[in-house]
């Protein structure tokens, strides 16, 4: 299971500041592959959990979701939910294959051999689990390559530089979707 990490840190600071700034009535959130629940706590302090549901691939992150008081399924991606969301966030795994990296570790990092595969997984599903106007923030690494990824239309909305890399939080909106829709 991920513990929060640096790049759980920056993308809960991000949201901090987006919730401070919107108005928040009735938004309805999906924490995509939310380990032990950094994001949904963070989204919990300016949303009622009730409108905070999270998903993992693993059952012990679920176990611990719940035990926060989150509602939450086991979930691959988007293979076991239903609804529309104003906002879906995901810390994905985003890192190339490192054949060195031991396997228990892989899925949590690993976003596949370039790194940008279970990405492009999360957002050929998301916008189909989107509301009109609703918006995706997918936070990748400067090691994720973006050329597949531009395919849908982002714009980059916050980054940080640490160690080799730079962290980068991508917003994706409903909206831009309209000409687009044979890519999903």
């Amino acid at each position: 299971m991920y513990k929060p990490s640096e790049d759980s840190f920056f993308f809960a600071e991000f949201l901090e500041k987006y919730f401070s700034r919107i108005k928040k009535e009735k938004i309805k959130i999906l924490d995509m592959g939310s380990g032990t629940g950094i994001l949904a706590e963070t989204c919990s302090k300016f949303i009622p959990k009730k409108n905070i549901f999270c998903a993992d691939i693993q059952k012990d992150s679920i176990k611990i979701l719940r035990k926060k008081g989150f509602r939450s399924v086991q979930s691959d991606l988007f293979s076991n939910i239903k609804g529309k969301f104003n906002l879906i966030i995901f810390n994905a795994p985003y890192l190339p294959e490192d054949p060195k990296e031991p396997q228990d570790s892989k899925i949590e990092t690993t976003g596949g051999k370039r790194g940008d595969e279970i990405s492009l997984n999360f957002l050929k599903n998301a916008f189909s689990h989107l509301k009109n106007k609703g918006k995706i923030f997918l936070l990748v690494s400067s090691l994720t390559p973006l050329d597949r990824i531009k395919k849908f239309n982002f714009k980059i909305i916050e980054r940080k530089k640490i160690w080799f890399e730079e962290l980068l939080i991508l917003e994706f909106e409903n909206e831009n979707r309209k000409s687009k829709k044979s890519l999903g």
